[in-house]
């Protein structure tokens, strides 16, 4: 089944001014009733908590309410609606929508994809014994680079049972490409070669919800830039920034008033069928090969860093 990506995500929350605010700060665009938007058209729908148009809660404190999956076709949706409506029930808003709820209790959307092309460049990288990829004269980075989230990257949940939840997404054609052991796979739907859209960890019960969502930025340079500018417009770094091990992703979180961390990826690995997963130990040691913490600029002759201090 042809299914991308997630296209957005639908919140229910008690402080919409706040939850607003941030989501603009992180580089989002308000477009209209509620919705952000990234460079490509996917983003976040923002809803007061008890809006009656929402999905029901969880019955946990996640305040996400509904995960919507972009397709390429209708050919995908009818696919789809055939396959769910064997153990489920399925509805078909006048939005378009096909809806269900997966097996874990996550309200699940699938609509053709909103996601518009992008025709952008990427991070240029020069290297000695590369062939020149950012030209003479031309500079890899000034302080008005806009560094805006390009498109829907992946989302996070936590699942009392993360092997009856990889089986529900494997009958709609995801795949693991890698996974913790005794923790969680990460999966790639068939329209996409991203390492992966959803990574499932086991948690207990109580914990059920969401545990981050990220936007796939344009390069390192755009995650450090705009994890920056969240640090100085007063928003807590949770981790990062770093590069991740099991999708060689570049990663920066940060907290959040939408109840889960929002991160900034960029540079993550793409696979086909051939890719054969592994299986790491969990832990910090296979989380990222390095990490960094964010401090206020500095330059030499200035004060030692508290690295220095006795």
């Amino acid at each position: 089944m042809n299914i991308i990506g997630p296209d957005y995500l639908v919140f229910g929350v008690e402080d919409l001014p706040a939850c607003s605010q941030y989501l603009i700060d992180y580089g989002l665009k308000p477009v209209a009733d509620g919705y952000f938007e990234a460079l490509d058209g996917t983003g976040v729908q923002l809803c007061k908590a008890d809006d009656p148009r929402l999905p029901a809660p969880m019955g946990t404190a996640s305040q996400l309410r509904e995960t919507v999956y972009g397709v390429a076709d209708e050919v995908t949706l009818q696919a789809l609606e055939t396959e769910l409506k064997k153990d489920r029930e399925v509805l078909r808003g006048s939005d378009g929508v096909l809806r269900c709820v997966d097996d874990m209790g996550f309200a699940l959307g699938f609509q053709i994809s909103c996601r518009r092309p992008l025709l952008l460049p990427g991070e240029l990288v020069n290297a000695p014994g590369a062939a020149v990829a950012r030209g003479v004269n031309q500079l890899g980075v000034s302080p008005d680079l806009p560094a805006l989230p390009r498109s829907l990257s992946h989302v996070v949940y936590f699942v009392p049972d993360f092997a009856k939840a990889e089986a529900f997404y494997a009958r709609l054609g995801f795949v693991c490409t890698d996974r913790f052991a005794h923790v969680g796979p990460f999966l790639r739907p068939a329209g996409t070669q991203d390492h992966h859209t959803l990574f499932l960890i086991q948690t207990p019960p109580f914990m059920k919800g969401i545990e981050h969502f990220t936007f796939h930025m344009g390069g390192p340079t755009e995650v450090m830039m705009a994890g920056t500018r969240m640090v100085e417009k007063g928003y807590q770094s949770f981790w990062g920034p770093g590069r991740h091990q099991l999708g060689s992703n570049w990663f920066w979180y940060f907290n959040s008033p939408l109840g889960c961390h929002v991160e900034y990826d960029a540079d993550m690995d793409l696979h086909d069928a051939s890719w054969l997963p592994r299986v790491a130990e969990p832990g910090a040691d296979n989380s990222q090969y390095f990490l960094f913490a964010y401090r206020e600029k500095w330059a030499p002759g200035g004060p030692p860093g508290p690295e220095a201090r006795p």
